[in-house]
């Protein structure tokens, strides 16, 4: 729940105080746009970073779950935990990159970053999909079970139209004229990104009654030496 609540609060404070502060226009500016200039930068940053970090804590807390879940009942591949793991974590790798290397410092890092996380984070809950399905009943509700997979799907599909659009995009300022050759595509573009980017935190909301159904604990054993 904590990353459900900070990650949301990520993207709205930074926007807000762009928003404020006149850095930003009110209609669906890209993500990234909100945390270009300082202050919101370093919230943004600072912020994105603590995202990554809870996100890979609770990735690594779904994947131990889904493994002690199929040594009792074998219904999911080790290979399909293993390799939706190895995914959540480069989509995490992707927001720390995003939130070190700001757009208008060091735009290719960053769009690099932003690719990592997006295309990883998609993959990553395709996968979480398939592996609710396989491990049902003993996992997850049905009804939670096509809740992700209806989340995937429309993830996936609008991410395609982020990046298409935004290669019709010439200008890469902060505000933006309406009657601009390209204002529709970037509308198109920061409305699918910021639909990709909540689908994300929808999905991890969906893990809340799996996280009641097991405890994580850290064993700590010390090792005598003769």
């Amino acid at each position: 729940m904590f990353l459900v609540i900070w990650s949301s609060s990520t993207f709205i404070v930074s926007y807000l105080i762009a928003l404020f502060r006149r850095d930003v226009d009110i209609i669906f500016p890209y993500i990234s746009d909100t945390g270009a200039e300082p202050p919101e930068s370093c919230i943004f940053g600072l912020m994105t970073f603590i995202s990554s970090y809870a996100g890979t804590a609770t990735i690594y807390a779904r994947y131990k779950f889904v493994e002690k879940l199929s040594e009792e009942t074998r219904v999911v591949n080790p290979y399909l935990n293993k390799s939706a793991l190895v995914l959540g974590i480069l989509s995490c790798l992707g927001m720390c990159i995003v939130a070190t290397f700001q757009e208008t410092i060091l735009t290719v890092m960053h769009d690099i970053g932003a690719l990592l996380f997006f295309i990883s984070g998609i993959l990553y809950i395709i996968l979480q999909s398939v592996i609710s399905y396989r491990a049902f009943p003993y996992g997850s509700s049905l009804s939670v079970c096509r809740a992700r997979l209806g989340i995937a799907i429309l993830a996936a599909l609008t991410f395609f139209p982020t990046v298409i659009c935004a290669f019709f995009v010439k200008q890469s300022t902060l505000h933006r004229d309406k009657d601009d050759q390209d204002y529709p595509f970037h509308v198109a573009s920061a409305v699918c990104e910021w639909i990709v980017a909540f689908s994300f935190v929808c999905f991890f909301l969906t893990y809340v009654d799996d996280f009641k159904l097991f405890t994580l604990r850290v064993k700590t054993e010390y090792e005598e030496h003769h």
